[in-house]
């Protein structure tokens, strides 16, 4: 079973029948019909104006493996949609469709005012305006983009915690290139993950998703945005039923942070929280048929300061009740820094309540921005990066040195290499051999060289050494 992120918002088939949807006890079929269809035409009329698409220059990477592969870039032009969440400009889409570009452009919404009988029903081609990536988060596979424009139609959010499977939904988008598709299916489920760990879930669909349809918008019955299409599962890479869009709950958690502090922070507990299986169960004499154990405290931690410890089991968090670990993990990774949650807790037959404040995730690379001044940029790539510090290391996994340039945030101008781009907490190392123990010495070491010099640079990221090879621009 292969994953495939696709460019562009999802088109969605219906599965079932329709008539099984329509009251037609009191009234003809035909009628109930046409009245539900209507409603469909409205729908899309109301949601249409706000879900964008996006054209994307970026660069493709490579195939090393290629006769006569060179390493060097290819640049590509590729679509994919966003919504408008703001009326002064700011897009939501997927990372993954920007991540890489160079250049983005968004056509933006016309105005439809209501004409004689007759008109065209080919709809008039929007304004296309230049757009800026405002910040990207990898984890969730979200962005948000920005473009000089006000007054732009807005998309309402709606609650994804309350979707249920079957629901009607329908997608908004630019499938295969084709602008302003709507289309039609049902919630398959409401919470899946694609990795046991991962703690972000994704709401499938029986949606026909193809290339070009992520960072549209999944909306319910009342059009309200209730996801972003993101993926696909797939056997050869077409549609085959199965597509995923990232839940609106957790959009915007991310939209509303990149907004008002340029990045999204995490929040934790400090605690490891496992299930507690009916053998776990057994084994600790625990007469309980669902909840979540923790089994590691961080000692210091906002757990620990709310008294809990290991062992502890946990019924609910804000009055939801917790039946596994995963459960708990994904409740806990919408809430804010600063949030307050409720835990209710049984210790040795006890029963209690904890309140836990949610702190900043400590190996959060995203905090290595917070750091940087106005001595931090390295422009010739692009990037803001630090002196290797104990500060700067206790946001980072263990190193293998003591000096290096740590990048802190990566913009759309940084070079693109066989392994994609600088990211934040990549450290590096050399340059062309030279070895680099500050963000000066990387400084120095690239205006010695000549725009279009071949450049490699040997970084750590991940507890991995690799190289980043690429060819050196004109500083912009």
């Amino acid at each position: 079973m292969r994953i495939f992120r696709t460019l562009v918002p999802a088109a969605f088939g219906l599965g079932f029948s329709l008539l099984s949807a329509v009251p037609v006890s009191a009234q003809p079929a035909g009628k109930a019909l046409a009245e539900f269809s209507n409603a469909l035409e409205d729908l899309a009329a109301r949601v249409s104006p706000s879900v964008v698409q996006i054209f994307v220059t970026s660069y493709a990477p490579p195939d090393e493996d290629e006769p006569g592969a060179t390493g060097e870039p290819v640049v590509e032009r590729t679509s994919g949609s966003g919504v408008i969440l703001d009326p002064d400009g700011y897009i939501v889409t997927n990372a993954h469709l920007i991540e890489y570009a160079t250049r983005l452009e968004v056509e933006l919404p016309v105005s439809e005012a209501a004409g004689p009988p007759g008109r065209s029903i080919l709809k008039r081609r929007g304004r296309i305006v230049g757009a800026q990536v405002v910040a990207i988060d990898l984890e969730t596979d979200l962005a948000v983009v920005k473009v000089e424009a006000r007054g732009l139609p807005v998309l309402p959010f709606g609650d994804s915690d309350s979707l249920r499977a079957g629901q009607i939904v329908l997608a908004f988008g630019s499938p295969l290139g084709l602008r302003s598709s709507v289309t039609m299916g049902v919630v398959s489920a409401v919470a899946r993950q694609l990795a046991p760990e991962d703690p972000m879930i994704y709401i499938q669909t029986d949606a026909p998703i193809n290339p070009g349809n992520s960072g549209g918008a999944l909306v319910d019955t009342e059009g309200r945005l209730v996801g972003i299409s993101t993926l696909i599962y797939s056997q050869g890479g077409g549609n085959e039923g199965i597509g995923f869009a990232s839940p609106s709950n957790i959009v915007r958690n991310v939209f509303d942070q990149i907004r008002k502090t340029g990045r999204v922070h995490r929040g934790a507990i400090g605690v490891y929280s496992q299930t507690l299986t009916p053998l776990l169960a057994e084994a600790l004499r625990v007469d309980l048929e669902a909840a979540v154990v923790l089994a590691d405290v961080e000692a210091g931690g906002p757990a620990a300061r709310a008294g809990l410890e290991p062992g502890d089991l946990v019924l609910s968090l804000d009055g939801k009740r917790m039946e596994n670990g995963r459960q708990f993990r994904i409740n806990l990774y919408t809430k804010g820094i600063g949030d307050t949650v409720v835990l209710d807790v049984v210790r040795g037959g006890r029963r209690f309540t904890a309140r836990v404040a949610v702190a900043e995730r400590d190996d959060d690379t995203g905090r290595l921005k917070d750091l940087v001044s106005l001595q931090s940029g390295v422009r010739a790539l692009g990037i803001l990066a630090l002196d290797l510090s104990p500060r700067v290391a206790t946001l980072l996994p263990p190193l293998r040195r003591q000096k290096a340039a740590v990048v802190a945030s990566v913009s759309s101008a940084a070079p693109f290499s066989q392994q994609g781009r600088l990211q934040p907490g990549d450290a590096i190392y050399t340059l062309n051999g030279k070895l680099v123990e500050s963000v000066a010495d990387l400084n120095n070491a690239l205006s010695a060289l000549e725009p279009g010099s071949a450049t490699v640079l040997q970084i750590e990221r991940g507890g991995t050494l690799m190289y980043l090879a690429f060819r050196l621009e004109r500083q912009r």
